[in-house]
């Protein structure tokens, strides 16, 4: 190019936004949901997932409310709690009581059946559950905790889940990787480059970050197709909380 070094241009991802106030919603009740994908009688064509992810819940669980024992099979779990307690019991054995700032994982494998309850008499239980759909079906069921008051330092992401468990990760039945991401004001963290999952999602727990020039708030959702490289995520708020999943 006339004496100057060719420069390899790195493509912008494409971007899409998923507003908190969009999302599909439920009442039942004991229960208040927000849908960020279809579920249950929620149904939007436009909105069935993204990559492997497959479902994105927001619920609200009111007093000694829950859902009574039920099966699932061929889909991984995950279970984050935001305020309150939720308890678990499942067909393996497993029954812990997740406190808030928890993180709950259940690949429910060749089939498993568990109960989740708001154990307290007067406080609400705020929760995620995320699934995404398994690299291949079947196995024998898992269960593990991720105590993230105790793993998940301020201002920085903290791997949690991937599918080769490493740097201390659990490892997981898909090729993804998962990480809590804890920001204040003006701090930015950096996503670290993976060629082999090129696709993003970012979950906003509470506060307000910028991706990509894109603000989101509590509750919104940002899928990023395309993203190989590292990029930032920068705090808004006095302090933000999010998920962020890299996915293939």
């Amino acid at each position: 190019m006339h004496g100057e070094a060719m420069k390899t241009m790195t493509p912008s991802p494409i971007l899409t936004k998923r507003p908190a106030s969009e999302r599909g919603t439920a009442n039942h009740g004991w229960l208040q949901a927000r849908f960020t994908f279809s579920f249950g009688q929620y149904f939007d064509p436009d909105h069935m997932g993204f990559k492997a992810l497959r479902v994105i819940n927001n619920d609200t669980v009111q007093p000694d409310g829950g859902f009574p024992t039920h099966p699932h099979a061929d889909m991984e779990i995950f279970t984050y709690i935001v305020e309150g307690q939720l308890q678990h019991r499942d067909s393996m054995g497993n029954g812990a009581v997740i406190e808030a700032g928890n993180l709950q994982y259940m690949s429910a494998g060749s089939g498993v059946t568990h109960s989740e309850f708001n154990p307290s008499q007067t406080d609400e239980t705020h929760l995620y559950q995320i699934w995404l759909h398994p690299r291949k079906p079947g196995g024998a069921p898992r269960y593990a905790e991720k105590p993230l008051g105790d793993e998940a330092p301020g201002n920085a992401l903290t791997l949690l889940f991937s599918g080769n468990g490493r740097d201390g990760s659990t490892a997981i039945r898909q090729d993804a990787e998962i990480f809590f991401g804890h920001a204040e004001a003006g701090q930015e963290l950096s996503v670290p480059e993976s060629a082999s999952m090129p696709h993003a999602w970012i979950q906003v727990v509470s506060g307000q970050v910028s991706v990509f020039g894109e603000s989101l708030q509590s509750g919104d959702g940002l899928a990023m197709e395309g993203a190989p490289e590292a990029f930032p995520i920068t705090g808004v708020s006095e302090l933000s909380r999010f998920l962020l999943f890299r996915l293939s």
